[in-house]
C-alpha cells in the first residue's frame, strides 16, 4: 500500500489569518487605485473647469472693456458698472434723449449735404478763396479749411451715430453726455448757417452740384446699392432679433396664462420695431432699383457720337506754374499746348492797354511795399510809368501766398524767372499770340468816371490791336460796348457773345459764345449745338467737368489746369448704353440675391436655434 503523505489539517486560527491578510491586501490595493483614479478624475475635472472659467472671465472681461469704451466715448462715463439692460422692445431712453438724437440725425444728414455739395464745387475753390480775400484782406485756402471742417462734422456725427446703435445693441440705455449735445446743436448751426449763405449768394454752387449727378449718377447708383448690401446684414440680425423676442415670449405666454393680457402690448411693439426698421430699408432698396429709369448722363452714348476733344484757352496764362497774367504764364501756356490765351485788360490813365484781373492791385503786385496808401486805388487810376516799376511775380514764390492748393512744385529756376516778372501790356500778349499763331480772347474794363478814355476806351484798344499787325481771326472779341465800330474798323475780328437768346445772336451775325457751364447746361445747350453755335465754356478745371464737356460736344474751355486735362485721352465715366444696361441690371440682380440670402440665413439660424430652445424645454420637462 502508499504510504500516506503527512498532511497538516488546516486550523481555525490560520484560516482566519490567512482571510485578514487578504482582506488588509485587497482594502490596501482597493484604496491605493481609488486613490489614483479619484486623484486623475479631479486632476481633469479641475483643468476643465479652469479652461471653462478662464473662457469666461476673458469674455466676461472683453465685453466689460467692450461696453466701458462705448459709455465712455458715449456718455464720457469711463467706471464699468453693471449696466440695467433695457427690455427689447421698449423705450432705450428718456424722452430728452430721445430729442437729442433725433437733432444727431439731423446733424448727420446736413452735414453731410455741405460735405457733398463743398466736394462736388472743388471747381470753383479759388473765386471762393478770391471773393474772401476781397472782403478779409488775407489770402487763405478758406475752401479747404471749409472742406476740412465739413469732414470732421461728417465723421463726428457718423462716430456718435455708431456708437449710439452699438449701445442699443447692447440694449443699454442711451445718455449723450452734455458736451456732445453743445456740439452738435453747434453743427446744426454752422451747417444751416453755411448752407443758407451759399443759397443765397452762391445759388450756383447748387447747380454744380446737380451738374456734377449727371455725372456720376451711374456710379452713385451702384455704390448706394453696394452700401445698402452692406446695411442689410446688420438689419437682418435686429430683425431676427426682434423675431426671437417675440418667439420666446409667445413659449412664456402658452405656459403661463395669467400674463398673457399684460404682455400682449408687447408684441405689437416689436413687430412695430421690425416694421419700422424693414419697411424704410425695402423702399430706399426700392428706389434704386429703379433710379436709372430717370437717369440722364450724357456720358451714356455710343462711341461714335462722341464729338471731339474741346481745346483749351488758357486762362490769364498758366497760372499754376507761373504768376497769372504775366509773359511767363502766357508763354508757359504756348508750351503747355493751349489753343487760345485769355486775359483781362485795363487801361492806364495814360492811354496804355495792360493786363490785370482784380479791381486793386494788392494780390499780384507788391504796391503795399512800394505806395501803401494807393493799394486800394483803382488800377485805371494809375499811369504806365509806375506801373511798369511794380513787382508781379514775387509773390507767386511766397508759399502762403500760392493761389492753388493742388499747386505742384515749382524749379528754383522758374522761381527766379517768376520773382522778376512785371506788369506786361496788351502788346506783349499780342506779339506771343503772333508769333505762335495763337487765339486771343480778353474781357476788357471800362475805365471809371474821370478817366481820360472812360468814352473811347474800346476804340484804343482796336488802335493798338490793329497796330500790332495780328492777324485779325486771331482775336475773339468779348466785349459789346461799340461793337459796330469794332466791326468797321476790324471786319476780321471774330465776335463772341455771352448767353443770349439765338435770335439775338442771328441778328448780331455772332456764331460763338463764351458762357459759364453752369449757366449753359441749364439753359438751352442742346438750342445751341442745333444752330451751330460753337461754345466756350469757362471756368474748367476738374476732370470730371472737363468730360462732362468732351460728351456734350463743347468746343473749347477756358482753364488753369491745361496739363492735367491735355492728359486726357477719353472722357472719364463714359460707358455705351449696351454696357451702362448691363451694369445696372446685373448690380440689381447680384444684390437682390445676397440681400435675400443674408435675411433667409438669419431666419434659417434663429429658426434653429428656436427648435433646439424647444427640443431642450420638452426634454426638461419630462425630466
Amino acid at each position: 500500500m502508499p504510504k500516506k503523505l503527512n498532511t497538516v489539517k488546516p486550523t481555525r486560527r490560520n484560516t482566519r489569518g490567512n482571510t485578514r491578510e487578504n482582506l488588509r491586501g485587497n482594502v490596501r490595493r482597493n484604496t491605493r487605485g481609488n486613490v489614483r483614479r479619484n486623484t486623475r478624475g479631479n486632476i481633469r475635472r479641475n483643468t476643465r473647469r479652469l479652461k471653462d472659467n478662464n473662457h469666461w472671465i476673458k469674455r466676461i472681461f472683453n465685453h466689460k472693456c467692450y461696453v466701458t469704451f462705448l459709455t465712455g466715448c458715449y456718455s464720457y462715463d469711463w467706471e464699468y458698472r453693471q449696466w440695467k439692460k433695457t427690455e427689447l422692445g421698449s423705450c432705450c431712453c428718456s424722452r430728452r434723449e430721445q430729442y437729442f438724437h433725433m437733432f444727431l440725425v439731423i446733424s448727420f444728414f446736413l452735414s453731410v449735404i455741405l460735405l457733398f455739395v463743398w466736394v462736388e464745387t472743388s471747381n470753383e475753390y479759388f473765386n471762393f478763396d478770391w471773393v474772401v480775400y476781397l472782403g478779409t484782406g488775407y489770402w487763405l485756402f478758406w475752401s479747404i479749411f471749409l472742406l476740412s471742417l465739413a469732414a470732421v462734422m461728417v465723421a463726428y456725427s457718423t462716430l456718435l451715430l455708431i456708437l449710439g446703435s452699438l449701445l442699443l445693441w447692447e440694449r443699454m440705455e442711451l445718455y449723450l453726455h452734455t458736451c456732445h449735445k453743445i456740439l452738435i446743436m453747434l453743427i446744426i448751426l454752422l451747417c444751416s448757417f453755411l448752407l443758407t449763405i451759399l443759397t443765397i449768394f452762391w445759388k450756383d454752387k447748387w447747380l454744380i452740384a446737380g451738374l456734377s449727378l449727371q455725372v456720376f449718377a451711374p456710379f452713385v447708383h451702384v455704390t448706394s446699392i453696394t452700401v445698402m448690401v452692406i446695411l442689410s446684414w446688420p438689419l437682418a440680425m435686429y430683425m431676427g432679433r426682434l423675431e426671437r423676442e417675440v418667439r420666446k415670449r409667445r413659449l412664456k405666454i402658452t405656459r403661463y396664462e395669467k400674463e398673457r393680457l399684460k404682455r400682449c402690448n408687447i408684441f405689437t411693439r416689436l413687430r412695430a420695431l421690425q416694421l419700422a426698421a424693414g419697411l424704410p430699408f425695402l423702399l430706399i432698396l426700392l428706389c434704386l432699383y429703379a433710379m436709372p429709369l430717370g437717369i440722364y448722363s450724357p456720358c451714356i452714348q455710343e462711341e461714335e457720337e462722341l464729338g471731339p476733344k474741346p481745346v483749351f484757352f488758357a486762362h490769364r496764362g498758366a497760372p499754376m506754374v507761373a504768376p497769372e497774367n504775366t509773359v511767363m504764364a502766357f508763354e508757359k501756356a504756348v508750351e503747355q499746348g493751349a489753343y487760345g490765351l485769355e486775359t483781362d485788360v485795363y487801361l492806364s490813365f495814360d492811354h496804355v492797354p495792360y493786363l490785370m484781373h482784380d479791381y486793386d492791385l494788392r494780390r499780384t503786385t507788391n504796391i503795399k511795399e512800394v505806395l501803401p496808401e494807393a493799394a486800394f486805388r483803382h488800377p485805371a487810376f494809375f499811369t504806365w510809368d509806375f506801373l511798369k516799376t511794380l513787382n508781379a511775380g514775387k509773390w507767386f514764390i511766397k508759399p502762403e501766398r500760392k493761389p492753388f492748393f493742388n499747386m505742384g512744385p515749382i524749379s528754383e529756376a522758374d522761381k527766379k524767372r517768376a520773382s522778376n516778372q512785371s506788369i506786361p501790356q496788351l502788346v506783349d500778349l499780342l506779339k506771343i499770340a503772333k508769333k505762335e499763331k495763337k487765339v486771343v480772347i480778353f474781357d476788357l474794363f471800362g475805365p471809371p468816371p474821370k478817366h481820360p478814355l472812360r468814352n473811347t476806351f474800346v476804340r484804343e484798344v482796336v488802335r493798338v490791336i490793329l497796330d500790332s499787325e495780328i492777324e485779325q481771326h486771331l482775336i475773339f472779341w468779348l466785349p459789346t460796348h461799340d461793337r459796330e465800330y469794332v466791326r468797321y474798323k476790324a471786319p476780321g475780328f471774330q465776335h463772341v457773345g455771352r448767353l443770349l437768346s439765338i435770335e439775338s445772336l442771328t441778328k448780331q451775325n455772332i456764331s460763338i459764345i463764351n458762357v459759364d457751364y453752369k449757366r449753359l447746361f441749364y439753359n438751352g445747350l442742346r438750342d445751341y449745338k442745333a444752330a451751330n453755335i460753337n461754345i466756350n465754356l469757362y471756368i474748367v478745371n476738374e476732370p470730371w467737368l472737363y468730360s462732362l464737356a468732351w460728351c456734350s460736344r463743347i468746343n473749347s474751355v477756358t482753364t488753369d489746369n491745361i496739363p492735367l486735362l491735355s492728359q486726357l485721352t477719353h472722357p472719364q465715366f463714359f460707358m455705351t448704353p449696351k454696357n451702362y444696361l448691363f451694369t445696372w441690371l446685373f448690380t440689381d440682380i447680384v444684390s437682390a440675391i445676397i440681400i435675400i440670402s443674408i435675411f433667409y440665413f438669419h431666419w434659417w439660424r434663429e429658426f434653429k436655434k428656436e427648435k433646439l430652445r424647444e427640443s431642450v424645454s420638452t426634454t426638461t420637462v419630462h425630466d
